[in-house]
């Protein structure tokens, strides 16, 4: 079984992370650090977790664990996983792994030379529902896609919420614009080739928190918006001239509803719908971590498709400064 040390007690480790560990059939959580006595004491003993360590630094010099999974603020995710890897550990690591597209350079070189397996941790991408839409656009079921629209937003005033810090890379974009993003890649194959952006910041906390991006591939159009202040929805609809597909929870499956890919043809006479429910996409991701870890890379979101996805959030963010196209 694999060890998994987790860098912190934030709540994505908690509610998702953890319990995906737990209930995976190739590792186990033997360590946890924190910088809070309370929340170290309060996640070892709810986890089970054998060994808890009061700094990150000395996890990481420790040989309880082989890989660790790193959900500390964005802005310290370069820092950390570098860190880890000079230590011997393989890392998942929280996305955005880095702020910048050209900060993942680093990333790249330090898993070449280690030989150890340093990844993004993009959930979504080992659901089997973005594999069946996927397989829906490569068959030709819709016909020729022309247009993919989406949303993902939520509402979060809260200004000690490290997503509201700019100065530890909160935002709307870097958090969840990378979801449309990501994911149209994903299910197309295909990188966009120029976008436009109009971005909005909140006066106090200096933060992206309204973004609407049009982006232009080769054949298609992506449109999507994301907030932090709007109420909580996400969509992504994938229009051919023959056919569209809807996902009705294409990010946080089993949160923001049921995972439904819904098929319709040209005049809606149609229709067919894939159900995924009761999939822990979480646990399928540290499944397959480990197996890479193992030999088994099949299907890991690689860093230089992590770059790649970042170079569009970086043009976003210059083309909301700007007013004008950016190349990609």
């Amino acid at each position: 079984m694999f060890r998994w040390g987790v860098l912190s007690t934030a709540p994505i480790a908690r509610n998702f992370l953890l319990p995906a560990i737990a209930a995976s059939d190739n590792g186990v959580a033997t360590a946890i650090a924190s910088m809070s006595a309370e929340r170290l004491a309060s996640a070892a003993t709810q986890f089970g977790v054998p060994h808890a360590f009061d700094s990150y630094d000395a996890m990481l010099a420790s040989d309880v664990v082989d890989g660790v999974y790193i959900p500390v603020p964005t802005a310290h995710h370069v820092e950390w996983s570098l860190k880890a890897v000079k230590a011997g550990k393989h890392v998942l690591c929280e996305k955005p792994i880095a702020l910048r597209a050209q900060d993942i350079d680093q990333l790249i070189t330090a898993r070449d030379a280690s030989g150890l397996v340093l990844s993004e941790a993009f959930m979504v991408t080992y659901h089997p529902q973005w594999a069946k839409v996927r397989d829906l656009i490569a068959a030709g079921t819709i016909g020729q896609l022309r247009h993919v629209q989406g949303a993902f937003t939520y509402r979060n005033l809260d200004p000690g919420s490290t997503r509201n810090q700019k100065e530890l890379g909160g935002g709307g974009l870097r958090d969840i614009g990378v979801y449309p993003t990501v994911t149209t890649r994903f299910a197309t194959g295909s990188e966009p080739l120029r976008l436009r952006a109009r971005v909005e910041r909140d006066a106090e906390f200096g933060t992206d928190r309204y973004a609407s991006v049009h982006a232009e591939f080769a054949d298609f159009d992506l449109n999507f918006y994301c907030s932090t202040q709007m109420a909580k929805r996400q969509r992504m609809t994938f229009h051919g001239d023959n056919g569209f597909i809807e996902l009705e929870t294409p990010f946080n499956t089993n949160v923001y509803g049921s995972a439904l890919v819904h098929l319709h043809d040209t005049n809606h006479e149609r229709s067919e719908t894939f159900s995924f429910t009761s999939i822990d996409q979480y646990r399928l991701q540290v499944e397959a971590f480990v197996r890479a870890t193992q030999g088994d890379a099949n299907g890991l979101f690689t860093l230089e498709s992590s770059k790649a996805n970042q170079r569009v959030i970086d043009a976003a963010f210059e083309a909301g400064e700007s007013g004008d196209w950016v190349a990609i």
